[in-house]
């Protein structure tokens, strides 16, 4: 038996704190044998209060664009995970609450991390609805790595 997961999912939104995350995955994988997974979460309309007042086929048009953008933003993170020496063994994209597909992937793959970066790109959103960060650490089946930068005179 080790200690050290077979499988770790790495959930990533581009900003500073995931590519630090991104960095941490990578080279805990190297180290220890394991797969890593990338995981992007896209956000689609049904947020958007007027979701349901829009005709269908704009809806349906604006959604598809919202997961091509989405899917070409995974493939941009894999490849440069893999700029900088990582081994990515799958990218998954995911649409919803970000938290929640977290969770529910690392479930669904048997992740034995999460790693991700403490602050991502929706401050807005964290001032209203918490951060991701700590909603997937609340809810995780198993450990998670959140990765922070660190300022020189925080040390």
């Amino acid at each position: 038996m080790t200690i050290f997961p077979t499988k770790i999912l790495l959930a990533t939104d581009g900003s500073d704190d995931a590519k630090l995350a991104a960095r941490a995955a990578a080279d805990l994988t190297q180290k220890t044998g394991s797969e890593l997974h990338v995981a992007c979460v896209g956000l689609l309309s049904r947020i958007d209060p007027y979701h349901d007042l829009i005709s269908p086929s704009y809806r349906f048009d604006t959604e598809r664009n919202a997961v091509n953008d989405a899917q070409e933003f995974l493939e941009e993170q894999v490849d440069w995970i893999r700029d900088q020496g990582g081994t990515v063994k799958q990218g998954h994209l995911r649409t919803g609450r970000p938290d929640a597909e977290i969770v529910d992937l690392a479930e669904e793959i048997g992740a034995g991390l999460i790693a991700i970066g403490n602050r991502g790109q929706g401050g807005v959103r964290r001032a209203l609805m918490g951060s991701v960060s700590d909603s997937v650490v609340r809810h995780a089946h198993c450990p998670v790595l959140i990765v922070r930068k660190v300022e020189r005179d925080e040390v």
